[in-house]
């Protein structure tokens, strides 16, 4: 649980920015953030639907001093996220805990006003562009640590660079899940190297396959029973051991990430289960991705093309493309 990771961790002073964090395991990872005493700041689209969410748990926190702060912004709009930044960097305040959550997952193809595809534009290129923008907190912070919301869906499909945005091939929804999943991985990777001198460490995660979030919206009931994640009764199975975990279970690897001591000196790695996870060796990727249900034990581990440091280089240069920013923005 997340509160079980958080517990005796004291984050008075800090602040911190979650990205989703008025739904499913975003809102669980503010509510652990601020029981610590973080000032939390939630980038949200819809102001009043967040306040609601979010109302339980203002001002909480054992130091009396945690609270929240909602600010308006939408990852699939450049204009809005560099207004985010903009806001918050006129504050003059260090950031040390930037936590992407948010995401979008096996959606019917859909375009950005700039003509990107929505999944690799909103679980990666969004970010991306917010981390950058959000650099000189990150660094101000003297020590700050990136975490990316990634997923065991990244087995789903490596990057693809000479068409990220579906461009010139058939759109395939779960192709196009797979392959910002393992854009968050990738961008962690190079990020822990460019952030490294600055004392800005990054990390990426699979938290558990959750049933119950807003992630699932355009999957069916049939498809989710096929999966192996919704019993006969269409109620949500259970068992952490394989992964089939809880929204307040789920977000216990986002605040490991975020805020554990044993990740001091550390980066770049994917984690599952508040632990780091095993690479898998490229000639068992295929024997691995065959093993598509959550009930069938699938083990945990990252695929290699998922953390390869050419492919990573790769993708920094294509996002820095496709979005218009350098290094720094």
């Amino acid at each position: 649980m997340a509160a079980e990771v958080i517990r005796g961790i004291d984050l008075s002073g800090k602040t911190a920015i979650v990205t989703g964090g008025y739904a499913g395991i975003g809102l669980e990872t503010v509510r652990a953030l601020t029981s610590a005493g973080a000032t939390v700041i939630v980038p949200v689209r819809d102001k009043t639907k967040a306040a609601a969410a979010l109302e339980g748990i203002k001002g909480a926190g054992s130091q009396g001093s945690a609270r929240i702060e909602l600010i308006q912004m939408d990852l699939l709009d450049p204009v809005s996220i560099d207004a985010f930044a903009t806001e918050f960097l006129a504050k003059k305040k260090p950031l040390h805990i930037l936590i992407n959550n948010a995401g979008i997952m096996a959606t019917p193809l859909t375009r950005d006003a700039r003509g990107y595809e929505s999944q690799f534009a909103t679980n990666h290129l969004g970010h991306f562009q917010l981390t950058l923008r959000l650099w000189p907190a990150l660094v101000r912070a003297g020590g700050a640590r990136v975490v990316s919301v990634s997923s065991w869906g990244h087995r789903f499909s490596p990057l693809d660079p000479e068409d990220p945005n579906f461009l010139h091939r058939p759109y395939d929804r779960w192709l196009a899940y797979g392959q910002s999943k393992t854009a968050n991985i990738l961008f962690a990777v190079k990020l822990d190297e460019m952030g490294q001198p600055a004392g800005i460490r990054a990390f990426s995660l699979h938290p558990g396959s959750i049933v119950g979030t807003d992630l699932a919206r355009h999957i069916s009931l049939e498809d989710l029973r096929k999966a192996g994640v919704l019993d006969e009764q269409d109620k949500p199975i259970l068992d952490a051991s394989r992964g089939l975990k809880t929204i307040e279970q789920g977000a216990a690897t986002n605040v490991w990430c975020a805020t554990s001591p044993s990740l001091a000196g550390m980066g770049g790695v994917y984690c599952e289960n508040s632990d780091i996870s095993p690479l898998i060796p490229t000639e068992k990727e295929e024997e691995m991705h065959k093993q598509a249900r959550p009930s069938d034990g699938r083990p945990n581990g990252v695929f290699a093309y998922a953390v390869d440091p050419a492919i990573a280089d790769r993708l920094w240069k294509i996002s820095g493309e496709l979005t218009g920013l350098g290094f720094f923005g």
